[in-house]
């Protein structure tokens, strides 16, 4: 049975290892520090040495008071200038040329003087967005909501651990209790870090992510190899904290995790008006996507153990190897990017 539940998890992973590499939008932030007067920042992915050709376009009449700066940044090329909004940008509608072309999204936020926030993201099926008059509660909650969903369900290093997690643990009590501990872990950690209580450097902190993958990995790999913990005992090796106590590990890793959530919500940036509401949504929708993932694995697993396809005995051990060799695959990346 563990074999075939193996070999549907493995093919997730083969999935999850495809689309590995992050995929970063592009952002367009507007802040007006004077009157109808905007500091401009515009940041496109890069791909190489070449720029995405993606331009912010506005239905109303605007003039740019300075010349257009640009420079380099890690895998974006990133523009400032400041811009007067001859016609009020309320109403405006804010359009970013050429994105229907490619697959990539656009981030884009304005913060008013006045303290109001608007914040939207664009795709290549919907390129263009009017700014409203202003941002009500429910918008700024059904945005954030949404970009938390998106935001777990396109990080793929905090899935593969949600994923391992679920390998580890056995039993309907055991996984509701470490999938809690690492929910309410990261949510810690999350809304201490957005609200200024607590920092940590982001790079090392996805360093640490991917290793805490890593660990998982190699205890789902020493469990397997133990016919049971009652044989493990035997040969005087004890079972693992993982073994026994998986919602610790998860409590403990979770807190990193929420780190890297924190490292997100900064880029996005949080509506002054709305700080609260903002950060509670956006939580909620990383636990639902969370919970979207975990109902989708579970439901495929249950599938597939219909079939009673027997599969050779290593491939219980592949899922493991395979998030573990991705996972490792990360941690050298991200510490090569210090």
């Amino acid at each position: 049975m563990m074999r075939s539940v193996a070999a549907v998890l493995l093919f997730l992973i083969g999935g999850v290892a495809a689309y590995a590499h992050e995929v970063r939008p592009a952002y367009l932030e507007l802040r007006e520090d004077r009157p109808g007067e905007f500091h401009v920042l515009w940041k496109t992915p890069m791909r190489g040495d070449l720029r995405l050709a993606l331009a912010p376009e506005f239905s109303g009449r605007t003039a740019n008071l300075t010349p257009i700066a640009s420079r380099q940044t890690g895998e974006a090329a990133v523009q400032t200038w400041r811009l007067r909004a001859i016609e009020p940008l309320r109403g405006q509608s804010i359009r970013v040329l050429g994105l229907n072309g490619t697959m990539t999204d656009a981030l884009v936020r304005i913060e008013f003087a006045d303290g109001a926030t608007w914040m939207r993201r664009l795709t290549p099926q919907e390129p263009a967005a009017v700014v409203p008059a202003a941002a009500s509660g429910w918008s700024v909650a059904g945005e954030y909501l949404k970009l938390g969903v998106e935001h777990i369900l396109l990080g793929i290093d905090h899935l593969l651990f949600v994923l391992a997690l679920l390998l580890i643990v056995a039993g309907w009590k055991r996984l509701v209790a470490t999938i809690t501990a690492f929910t309410l872990a990261h949510s810690l950690t999350l809304a201490a870090a957005v609200l200024g209580f607590v920092s940590a450097p982001q790079r090392p902190i996805e360093a640490v992510i991917a290793l805490s993958i890593v660990f998982v990995a190699w205890e789902i790999v020493r469990m397997k190899n133990a016919p049971s913990p009652f044989a493990a005992e035997r040969r005087g090796e004890g079972t693992s904290l993982t073994a026994r106590a998986p919602w610790i590990v998860a409590l403990a890793f979770g807190l990193l995790h929420g780190f890297g959530f924190a490292g997100a919500l900064a880029e996005i940036g949080l509506p002054q008006t709305h700080i609260p509401l903002a950060l509670l949504f956006f939580n909620a929708g990383v636990e639902v996507g969370q919970l979207l993932f975990i109902g989708a694995v579970l439901s495929v697993i249950a599938l597939w153990r219909q079939f009673r396809i027997g599969l050779p005995r290593w491939t219980a051990l592949a899922p493991a190897y395979a998030i573990g060799s991705v996972a490792m695959f990360w941690v050298i990346q991200r510490i090569a990017a210090f």
